[in-house]
């Protein structure tokens, strides 16, 4: 019997899940077996799992479970340079140059395992079949203005914390503006389901917002007109070929622009088109400021949906749940993609192709 098994999230500020009590009675009605760790930090309370008749286990006991058992996830394991036996579902980000991805592969190759990155669970048409990117676009947005609003006073960002909902996160970032002058926005990757819910934030409070994607693009640069607006939101992920949308150049020159939202977030990237910053931001200290006078602050943190876990969980299980109910044809379909995106990247040595 195909075994899955949720594991809690061991990411600092990490709430969501990617199976709800809802998915999970659906996977086990279909014959699928499933077990869901408990957690201090799931926004989705365990009791709910239990009445669907999930098996509940120990939290961060997945390294004992069954060999045949798949060990489902969101965010990066601990690195803690352990063989990693099983067959993983998580987001790797190990197949762009990453540093950290590379060490991830080597952990898969000493334990024989498989990884099957969610971000590259992909229909035929090589479409993703399940993202956050609404909720990251969404989130990343206000976080880009909260970092806007704390120059205007002065000074930096502080913290930002989990919200109770989309709604709540909107209402206290208008009471925030008050009758500051609103700051300009401009989106690239606007038609995505990333840009789509940047755009969403920024409408929801009345910024103007300028939309660009690939047509708007297309000529590779340089980008001149980014620099006229005061929030830069980038939707587009790192990938082979992407254009420099900030050259370095960009922290000296003239320019409105004060704050980059990098919701995409792949700073060590080799690809990445941010050129003036080169690691990510954190929940405690959202904002890396980049240059001094005029201010020139980025924000990029990596779990952004996390900032409204219980909406961005539901969304993404619900998209995701068509996809774990083929779990018992791994040869087939979606996870044969992602298989053989792994194998791709194993066969070289775990270097961005």
């Amino acid at each position: 019997m195909t075994h899955l098994w949720v594991r809690a999230e061991q990411r600092e500020n990490e709430e969501r899940a990617g199976l709800t009590p809802e998915g999970a009675a659906t996977l086990l009605k279909a014959g699928i077996a499933v077990t869901v760790e408990e957690s201090r930090c799931r926004a989705l309370p365990i009791e709910g799992y239990r009445a669907a008749g999930a098996k509940i286990a120990a939290e961060n006991s997945w390294p004992s479970a069954p060999r045949e058992a798949i060990i489902f996830g969101l965010k990066e394991l601990p690195e803690d340079g352990t063989p990693l036996p099983h067959r993983h579902i998580m987001f790797g980000h190990a197949y762009k140059g990453q540093p950290a991805g590379q060490i991830l592969l080597e952990r898969f190759r000493a334990g024989g395992g498989t990884l099957y990155d969610l971000e590259y669970l992909v229909d035929e048409s090589g479409r993703r079949v399940a993202a956050f990117g609404y909720w990251a676009g969404f989130a990343g947005a206000a976080v880009a203005l909260h970092c806007w609003l704390a120059q205007q006073a002065g000074g930096r960002a502080g913290p930002v914390s989990v919200s109770p909902s989309a709604d709540k996160l909107v209402e206290d970032l208008r009471a925030r503006l008050g009758a500051t002058p609103l700051p300009n926005a401009i989106v690239i990757g606007a038609l995505g389901r990333v840009g789509s819910g940047a755009t969403d934030l920024c409408t929801r409070l009345g910024l103007p917002v300028t939309k660009w994607d690939m047509a708007e693009t297309a000529h590779r640069g340089p980008f001149p007109e980014i620099l006229e607006h005061d929030i830069f939101l980038n939707c587009i992920l790192a990938a082979p070929g992407c254009p420099v949308f900030v050259p370095a150049s960009a922290k000296t020159a003239e320019r409105a622009l004060t704050v980059i939202g990098d919701i995409a977030c792949d700073p060590t990237s080799d690809f990445s088109p941010i050129k003036v910053y080169d690691r990510t931001t954190a929940w405690n200290a959202p904002a890396l400021r980049v240059h001094g006078s005029p201010p020139l602050d980025v924000t990029a943190i990596d779990n952004l949906p996390s900032l409204l876990p219980v909406e961005s969980s539901e969304d993404y299980a619900g998209q995701l749940l068509p996809s774990l109910l083929t779990l018992g044809s791994l040869e087939t379909g979606v996870w044969a993609r992602a298989q053989a995106e792994f194998e791709r990247h194993m066969a070289a040595g775990g270097q961005a192709t």
